[in-house]
């Protein structure tokens, strides 16, 4: 068995990447100028309203967060690319170490510097994209849930025709990540209220145990 390959699909990392998922996006919205981490075509939606109306430096607060997003998928892959047959470590932890360590230097960042800060969160959401894309096999995404919510109602559906107990179990392991996500993104609500900038030192700590995980046999 290839142990950290495994571990890096297993339903307890995804879990643990779903909470920090929906507690990145929750930080960002609440405490870095109402910008998504994760959700890329809200960014994109307000980003262009801005600029049609004449409003050029809130569509840049939009639109380099876009950037960044799509820089990180790159870095991501090229990760994969120069570490994808390493036998020491797997290329997901160097990954996950990289989102962790920029995690930590945001919670250092002043209102101030906001527009960096969500573009390293934005860069970190989207390496986690790119790296952890499956669950046990199938398609999973761990920052959003549009794509898990169709998954899931697709199969749930499939379930209320064919009896397939299989099918109800992926389905509802969906729904039930979805879930997870959005008790990431309450925590994420109410940490940033409290600790604010500071806040997403949480999901740092989150990345850095999905790290640790990721070590042990599924």
């Amino acid at each position: 068995m290839k142990v950290k390959g495994q571990m890096s699909e297993s339903a307890v990392v995804i879990a643990i990447l779903c909470i920090s998922g929906g507690f990145q996006d929750a930080y960002t919205y609440n405490c870095r100028d109402k910008v998504f981490a994760n959700a890329q075509t809200g960014n994109m939606v307000l980003m262009g309203q801005n600029f049609a109306m004449g409003n050029w430096y809130l569509g840049m607060r939009y639109l380099l967060p876009v950037l960044a997003f799509a820089v990180g998928i790159y870095v991501a892959e090229k990760i994969r690319r120069i570490y994808g047959k390493s036998e020491k470590i797997h290329w997901r932890q160097i990954v996950i170490v990289w989102e962790a360590v920029l995690l930590f230097a945001v919670g250092f960042m002043p209102q101030q510097a906001n527009l960096l800060a969500n573009m390293l969160v934005s860069f970190v959401c989207a390496m986690q994209v790119q790296s952890f894309r499956k669950l046990n096999g199938n398609a999973y995404a761990t920052t959003m849930c549009i794509g898990n919510l169709r998954a899931a109602t697709e199969m749930w559906c499939s379930y209320r025709s064919t009896k397939d107990k299989a099918v109800r179990r992926k389905s509802l392991l969906y729904y039930g990540f979805i879930g997870v996500f959005i008790a990431g993104a309450a925590l994420g609500g109410v940490l940033t209220l409290l600790l604010a900038e500071r806040a997403i030192w949480i999901s740092s700590g989150l990345l850095l145990a999905a790290f640790l995980v990721m070590f042990l046999k599924e």
